[in-house]
């Protein structure tokens, strides 16, 4: 058990952090930007450091800073929460190197399932379905062309180090392929420093399934049941419910053995989310993996009941 951790985040779920280290008798440290000096995360938590200037850029990711904070305040860990540093491997790796714990999976685990191509072949190694695709990164339309015909249109393309749906462009045949696919590998390079993309078929009308994972550091990992997030707009997540409409008992439960299988063959641990896409003929395959808490989780607490 922790005796004080320095929270690198702001918002609700700083709060959130603040208010179960309170249940637990965990003392708290608030990091702020010079926007942020009133926030009620700054105002609730027991100590409070500036970090820096208003952009995130040069507060909420400034690395050395933040590290600098947690040295200052003899912290013992740092929870990232969701966004800004929570999915940076490397962040984590430098907390670990100044003995601080990282609130989260292992960095290795963040940067092999952080890569969806790299997820994908890990799923399959694993047993658990996956959209029929590109089995490595595609890096020449002609290769694109090969691997369409293969696996039949429609396709989609994505970025491998993507999300949110930038990078992502579907096709109906090899006209709209070959402008899509450059298209696709200059977002990803522009959006996320990295232009590797991989092509999978589209699935249509999916219904979009998650599975809330938790695990401790002793091997042992669990999932509190599903969310469905199928309604949304510009792949953007709209409305989360649970449980899904969309899925029956015997569905939920092998999703959910799957899910945890995955996890497992990685030696998870922290909180993180497994998606599946199912589509029409009720077949699911693994899509991505989420290696933080996502900002929906509350869903699946007011369900549950676990914190």
């Amino acid at each position: 058990m922790f005796s004080k951790i320095l929270i690198a985040n702001r918002g609700e779920v700083a709060l959130r952090i603040i208010r179960a280290c309170k249940e637990m008798g965990i003392r708290t440290v608030a990091v702020y930007s010079e926007a942020d000096a009133s926030s009620l995360h700054v105002r609730y938590a027991d100590e409070a450091i500036c970090i820096g200037a208003p952009p995130s850029s040069e507060s909420y990711l400034n690395v050395p800073s933040i590290i600098s904070a947690a040295e200052i305040t003899d912290v013992e860990a740092i929870h990232p929460g969701y966004g800004f540093l929570a999915e940076d491997a490397h962040f984590a790796e430098i907390c670990e190197s100044c003995q601080i714990k990282f609130i989260g999976p292992p960095p290795v685990v963040m940067r092999l399932m952080g890569d969806k191509m790299a997820a994908k072949e890990t799923a399959r190694k694993a047993g658990v379905p996956v959209v029929p695709g590109s089995t490595a990164v595609v890096n020449a339309k002609e290769d694109a062309l090969k691997i369409a015909k293969r696996i039949k249109y429609p396709v989609i393309i994505k970025a491998s180090a993507g999300g949110g749906g930038k990078g992502m462009r579907i096709c109906h045949n090899d006209v709209r392929l070959v402008g899509a696919f450059l298209t696709a590998q200059r977002e990803a390079e522009a959006a996320f420093g990295n232009a590797d993309v991989y092509i999978e078929r589209y699935v249509e009308k999916p219904r979009h399934i998650e599975f809330q994972i938790l695990g401790d550091s002793h091997g042992h990992i669990v999932h509190l049941g599903e969310r469905d997030c199928t309604v949304q707009r510009r792949h953007q997540k709209l409305i989360e419910e649970t449980p899904s409409p969309s899925i029956n008992g015997k569905q939920r439960k092998r999703m959910g053995e799957l899910a945890v299988k995955l996890a497992k063959s990685v030696n998870y641990s922290n909180a993180g989310t497994i998606e599946f896409l199912m589509d029409q003929d009720d077949e699911f395959y693994f899509m991505e993996m989420n290696t933080r808490i996502q900002v929906e989780h509350p869903v699946t607490e007011m369900i549950t009941g676990v914190d």
